[in-house]
């Protein structure tokens, strides 16, 4: 589908990028030519995941420990990644969610959703673009989104409420980055399964049938969601600036993905609050 050069000469910071869709995306854009870095929390899986990368495909893969929740260590890894070369493009992917009744959230269970998902991924886009800036060096920030942001989404407030501000983040940045040089840019997947996010949003419980439902009858394939990130990271989509491209088959066109959940019974709730508080 694409020049395997398509991302030559491209260096690319993908947070959250050990594991799920951050792993996939990193596979693709290595694949066609871009040097990674990959960070989170754990370092052991982030090197698990560059050794594998650079088993299959070669190329330049650097794993950061950094916690983005903190701005401080956010700061720190952008000063180590700039010491060695600039970034091209900034992938925020790294985010938090569970289902949960909103009245029974906790400060600290809000917060653990909106620390990755909403702030890690405005201090990270900060952090590339005041250096970008300064530098009067060209870049690109892919923000990876969700359909709530289109329809909202009950049981899952703190996620779709830190989706929608960094969507009003792309919007707003590439009005006021675009004359620098730096576009922003968005995906909102759909159900692309992986075994965090399933986990956390599907547990013992939930419909099972949820995939037939979709208008295409099947969920998305990591390699489908790797591909729209590699074009639009791409020069190739150098004049598409301040976009979100829904990637759901049709899904939110139907319903917001938690109806299910309004018919579970309050002794419902309570188990999985029980096996929530369990992990």
């Amino acid at each position: 589908m694409f020049e395997k050069s398509l991302l030559s000469a491209k260096r690319v910071l993908i947070t959250g990028g050990g594991s799920g869709l951050g792993a996939a995306m990193g596979r693709r854009f290595l694949e066609l030519g871009a040097e990674l870095v990959i960070c989170g929390r754990r370092l052991e899986l982030l090197e698990a995941t560059a050794d594998e990368m650079r088993g299959q495909f070669g190329g330049k893969v650097r794993p950061i420990r950094c916690d983005i929740r903190d701005g401080a260590a956010v700061e720190t890894m952008m000063q180590a990644i700039w010491r060695d070369a600039p970034l091209d493009v900034l992938v925020n992917n790294a985010a938090a969610t569970f289902i949960a009744e909103s009245e029974h959230l906790s400060f600290r269970a809000a917060d653990a959703i909106l620390a990755p998902t909403l702030h890690g991924a405005m201090y990270c886009t900060l952090a590339a673009g005041r250096r970008w800036i300064a530098a009067k060096h060209r870049g690109v920030v892919l923000s990876i989104l969700s359909t709530s942001t289109i329809t909202g989404r009950a049981f899952t407030v703190p996620s779709a409420m830190a989706k929608s501000g960094l969507l009003a983040m792309t919007r707003s940045l590439a009005v006021e980055w675009g004359p620098k040089g730096i576009r922003l840019v968005a995906i909102a997947p759909g159900a692309f399964p992986t075994p965090g996010a399933s986990g956390q949003l599907r547990p013992k419980g939930r419909d099972d049938a949820w995939t037939s439902r979709n208008p295409l009858g099947r969920a998305g394939e990591h390699r489908e969601l790797a591909d729209l990130a590699c074009f639009l990271i791409s020069d190739s989509a150098s004049y598409i600036n301040g976009e979100m491209v829904v990637q759901d088959g049709g899904a939110h066109l139907r319903s917001s993905g938690a109806e299910d959940l309004l018919q579970w019974t309050e002794e419902q709730w309570k188990q999985h609050r029980a096996a929530r508080a369990k992990r």
